[in-house]
Protein backbone atom coordinates (compact mmCIF):
# COMPACT_ATOMS: atom_id res chain seq x y z
CA UNK A 1 0.00 0.00 0.00
CA UNK A 2 1.43 3.48 -0.34
CA UNK A 3 0.12 6.91 0.95
CA UNK A 4 -0.39 8.06 -2.83
CA UNK A 5 -3.85 8.84 -2.10
CA UNK A 6 -4.16 9.67 1.41
CA UNK A 7 -5.75 12.83 3.28
CA UNK A 8 -3.56 15.23 4.69
CA UNK A 9 -3.88 14.40 8.44
CA UNK A 10 -4.98 17.46 10.82
CA UNK A 11 -3.12 16.36 14.17
CA UNK A 12 -6.06 17.72 16.79
CA UNK A 13 -5.16 19.04 20.02
CA UNK A 14 -7.33 17.77 22.60
CA UNK A 15 -10.19 19.63 24.12
CA UNK A 16 -10.53 19.42 27.90
CA UNK A 17 -11.96 15.88 28.68
CA UNK A 18 -9.38 14.33 26.72
CA UNK A 19 -11.43 13.90 23.03
CA UNK A 20 -9.99 15.79 20.20
CA UNK A 21 -12.03 19.02 19.16
CA UNK A 22 -14.26 18.33 16.14
CA UNK A 23 -13.64 20.43 13.16
CA UNK A 24 -16.53 20.31 10.60
CA UNK A 25 -14.35 19.35 7.32
CA UNK A 26 -14.02 15.98 9.00
CA UNK A 27 -17.78 15.04 8.23
CA UNK A 28 -18.13 12.04 6.29
CA UNK A 29 -20.89 10.82 4.19
CA UNK A 30 -21.04 7.48 3.31
CA UNK A 31 -23.21 6.83 0.12
CA UNK A 32 -26.88 5.60 0.71
CA UNK A 33 -29.37 3.10 -0.49
CA UNK A 34 -30.16 4.67 -4.14
CA UNK A 35 -33.56 6.20 -4.35
CA UNK A 36 -35.96 4.17 -6.31
CA UNK A 37 -35.93 6.00 -9.67
CA UNK A 38 -39.23 6.37 -12.54
CA UNK A 39 -38.07 5.07 -15.91
CA UNK A 40 -36.22 6.86 -17.79
CA UNK A 41 -36.85 8.46 -21.40
CA UNK A 42 -34.04 6.32 -23.23
CA UNK A 43 -35.74 3.20 -21.67
CA UNK A 44 -39.19 4.12 -22.80
CA UNK A 45 -37.94 5.26 -26.00
CA UNK A 46 -36.68 1.87 -26.72
CA UNK A 47 -39.51 -0.13 -25.64
CA UNK A 48 -41.61 2.14 -28.30
CA UNK A 49 -38.99 1.18 -30.40
CA UNK A 50 -39.29 -2.55 -30.13
CA UNK A 51 -43.31 -2.21 -30.60
CA UNK A 52 -42.76 0.24 -33.64
CA UNK A 53 -40.43 -2.63 -35.41
CA UNK A 54 -42.97 -5.44 -34.26
CA UNK A 55 -45.47 -3.47 -35.24
CA UNK A 56 -43.90 -2.70 -38.60
CA UNK A 57 -43.07 -6.75 -39.13
CA UNK A 58 -46.82 -7.90 -38.23
CA UNK A 59 -47.92 -5.21 -41.33
CA UNK A 60 -45.26 -6.42 -43.85
CA UNK A 61 -46.74 -10.08 -43.04
CA UNK A 62 -50.45 -9.28 -42.96
CA UNK A 63 -50.01 -7.44 -46.35
CA UNK A 64 -48.19 -10.48 -47.76
CA UNK A 65 -51.34 -12.74 -45.98
CA UNK A 66 -53.76 -10.26 -47.53
CA UNK A 67 -51.76 -10.44 -51.26
CA UNK A 68 -51.45 -13.85 -51.61
CA UNK A 69 -54.95 -14.24 -50.09
CA UNK A 70 -56.29 -12.01 -52.88
CA UNK A 71 -54.53 -14.40 -55.27
CA UNK A 72 -56.08 -17.30 -54.45
CA UNK A 73 -59.31 -15.59 -54.47
CA UNK A 74 -58.78 -14.75 -58.25
CA UNK A 75 -57.54 -18.01 -59.18
CA UNK A 76 -61.03 -19.77 -57.72
CA UNK A 77 -63.22 -16.67 -58.96
CA UNK A 78 -61.72 -17.52 -62.89
CA UNK A 79 -61.37 -21.06 -62.72
CA UNK A 80 -58.54 -23.03 -61.77
CA UNK A 81 -56.41 -23.99 -64.87
CA UNK A 82 -52.53 -24.99 -65.40
CA UNK A 83 -51.94 -21.36 -66.06
CA UNK A 84 -53.81 -19.97 -63.22
CA UNK A 85 -52.04 -21.90 -61.10
CA UNK A 86 -48.64 -21.32 -62.94
CA UNK A 87 -49.59 -16.98 -62.18
CA UNK A 88 -50.25 -18.17 -58.96
CA UNK A 89 -46.83 -19.61 -58.34
CA UNK A 90 -45.19 -17.10 -60.13
CA UNK A 91 -47.17 -14.47 -57.65
CA UNK A 92 -46.89 -16.10 -54.30
CA UNK A 93 -43.17 -17.01 -54.40
CA UNK A 94 -41.55 -13.89 -54.29
CA UNK A 95 -44.16 -12.69 -51.97
CA UNK A 96 -43.63 -15.56 -49.30
CA UNK A 97 -39.25 -14.76 -50.31
CA UNK A 98 -40.05 -11.06 -49.60
CA UNK A 99 -41.72 -11.63 -46.16
CA UNK A 100 -39.33 -14.28 -45.10
CA UNK A 101 -36.03 -12.06 -46.31
CA UNK A 102 -37.62 -8.79 -44.32
CA UNK A 103 -37.65 -11.28 -41.20
CA UNK A 104 -34.20 -12.61 -41.20
CA UNK A 105 -32.85 -8.82 -41.71
CA UNK A 106 -35.08 -7.99 -38.58
CA UNK A 107 -33.83 -10.81 -36.68
CA UNK A 108 -30.47 -9.88 -37.75
CA UNK A 109 -30.42 -6.13 -36.49
CA UNK A 110 -32.19 -6.83 -33.43
CA UNK A 111 -29.31 -9.35 -32.53
CA UNK A 112 -26.98 -6.95 -33.22
CA UNK A 113 -28.95 -4.24 -31.28
CA UNK A 114 -29.34 -7.16 -28.40
CA UNK A 115 -25.25 -7.41 -28.27
CA UNK A 116 -24.61 -3.42 -28.41
CA UNK A 117 -27.01 -2.66 -25.57
CA UNK A 118 -24.95 -5.99 -23.59
CA UNK A 119 -21.51 -4.58 -24.31
CA UNK A 120 -22.95 -0.98 -23.60
CA UNK A 121 -24.19 -2.36 -20.15
CA UNK A 122 -20.62 -4.63 -19.62
CA UNK A 123 -18.82 -1.05 -20.06
CA UNK A 124 -20.69 0.75 -17.81
CA UNK A 125 -20.54 -2.57 -15.33
CA UNK A 126 -16.64 -2.47 -15.73
CA UNK A 127 -16.01 1.48 -15.21
CA UNK A 128 -18.36 0.91 -12.41
CA UNK A 129 -16.05 -1.81 -11.11
CA UNK A 130 -13.04 0.80 -11.66
CA UNK A 131 -14.22 3.80 -9.43
CA UNK A 132 -15.01 1.07 -6.50
CA UNK A 133 -11.39 -0.46 -7.00
CA UNK A 134 -10.07 3.05 -6.85
CA UNK A 135 -12.34 3.77 -3.73
CA UNK A 136 -11.29 0.63 -2.22
CA UNK A 137 -7.89 1.79 -2.99
CA UNK A 138 -7.51 5.33 -1.42
CA UNK A 139 -9.95 4.00 1.50
CA UNK A 140 -6.93 1.17 2.58
CA UNK A 141 -4.35 4.11 1.77
CA UNK A 142 -6.38 6.51 4.15
CA UNK A 143 -6.46 3.33 6.80
CA UNK A 144 -2.80 2.66 6.46
CA UNK A 145 -1.61 6.17 6.85
CA UNK A 146 -4.01 6.40 9.56
CA UNK A 147 -2.76 2.95 11.66
CA UNK A 148 1.42 4.27 10.76
CA UNK A 149 0.34 7.28 12.42
CA UNK A 150 -1.21 5.92 15.20
CA UNK A 151 2.18 3.52 15.80
CA UNK A 152 4.46 6.58 15.50
CA UNK A 153 2.88 8.31 18.09
CA UNK A 154 2.85 5.34 20.46
CA UNK A 155 6.30 4.94 19.55
CA UNK A 156 7.01 8.28 20.02
CA UNK A 157 5.04 8.10 23.91
CA UNK A 158 7.45 4.95 24.58
CA UNK A 159 4.06 2.76 24.42
CA UNK A 160 4.30 -0.82 23.23
CA UNK A 161 2.68 -1.63 19.80
CA UNK A 162 2.66 -4.70 19.20
CA UNK A 163 -0.96 -5.11 19.89
CA UNK A 164 -1.47 -2.29 17.68
CA UNK A 165 0.07 -4.19 14.98
CA UNK A 166 -1.26 -8.10 15.63
CA UNK A 167 -4.54 -5.96 15.90
CA UNK A 168 -3.92 -4.45 12.23
CA UNK A 169 -2.71 -7.75 11.21
CA UNK A 170 0.13 -6.51 9.59
CA UNK A 171 3.52 -8.39 9.27
CA UNK A 172 6.62 -7.90 11.77
CA UNK A 173 8.86 -5.88 9.22
CA UNK A 174 5.87 -3.44 7.95
CA UNK A 175 6.55 -0.57 10.53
Amino acid sequence: MTDAYSRPIVDQAPAPGGAPAPHPDDTVLLPGPAPHQAPDAASQRQASNVWSRDLRFMLVVLAGIVVLFLAFALLIAFSPTGAAISALAIIAAPIATMVAAYYGITLALRQVNDARNAADSAESRARAAEASARESDAWAAQMESGLRVAVAKLRAGAHDTRDVERAAGTPDEFF
